[in-house]
């Protein structure tokens, strides 16, 4: 059983730093420092939305943007470490 948990955290924790990279990734193309025409820019950025999104799209139907500031990243990671530590609360 403490396999199971330790690898559900693992994935958790993993889809966790996915989600700061895709939000990071997005900044940087917003703000023109990496550009997509760049073969690699656009393969690790395909990536990352294709990876986040249907994640993200439940969350962003629920809750509008806020001038342009996209928080639904922010909230699936609270509700991701809210899950982790439910998970270990009633593991033990």
């Amino acid at each position: 059983m403490n396999a199971l948990l330790w690898l559900i955290d693992t994935v958790i924790n993993l889809y966790i730093w996915v989600l700061i990279l895709s939000a990071v990734m997005s900044w940087l193309i917003s703000f023109n420092v990496v550009n997509t025409s760049n073969r690699v820019v656009y393969m690790v950025s395909d990536f990352l939305y294709r990876v986040t999104e249907p994640a993200l799209r439940p969350i962003r139907r629920i809750i509008p943007t806020l001038g342009g500031i996209d928080i639904s990243p922010v909230i699936l990671i609270l509700l991701l470490a809210f899950l982790r530590r439910l998970i270990f609360e009633f593991a033990y």
